[in-house]
């Protein structure tokens, strides 16, 4: 744990908690997260192509991960259900990869962060890819899931490295 910070959805007893964020100002949130769906450069071409027998991959995974951001208080359980302003979720070819980088950004004026929303975009959005081509390449991997940047909070900004 980094030094100075505690756990603030454990009660001082230790059980978990939803944080009361009443006394907290609205404040403007924004939080970007990326993650990567790794597949052959011959799955990625069916899906560019638009040939996957499911559909169109990469706008169901849109959808998906859209979705699942407006849903993550019923998915995680101490989140607290928001009111997002703006969801965006983009998917992007990586021939090198190869295979797929998700992105996705969440907004709020609120009075806590949006993180977990950005998050849980990019994990369903990743993990609808994964449905809708597992036919024809079960060993993708979905790697990398992570926070890129936040800002507005208490704690300010964050903004992660390369890796």
């Amino acid at each position: 744990m980094a030094r100075g910070k505690t756990l603030t959805h454990l009660a001082p007893s230790g059980e978990a908690h939803m944080v009361d964020v009443s006394a907290k100002a609205a404040t403007e949130r924004v939080a970007t997260a990326e993650g990567r769906v790794v597949m052959s450069k011959e799955t990625l071409d069916l899906v560019l192509t638009g040939n996957a027998k499911k559909g169109d991959v990469l706008g169901a995974a849109r959808i998906a991960g859209i979705m699942a951001a407006k849903k993550t208080h019923d998915l995680i359980p101490l989140c607290h259900p928001l009111g997002l302003t703006t969801i965006s979720v983009d998917i992007e070819p990586d021939q090198a990869m190869p295979g797929l980088i998700v992105r996705s950004t969440a907004k709020i004026t609120g009075q806590t962060g949006v993180e977990m929303e950005a998050l849980t975009a990019v994990s369903v959005a990743c993990l609808t890819i994964y449905d809708m081509i597992k036919a024809v390449e079960r060993g993708m991997r979905i790697e990398g899931i992570r926070l890129i940047e936040k800002s507005g909070g208490q704690s300010g900004r964050y903004h992660a490295g390369k890796g």
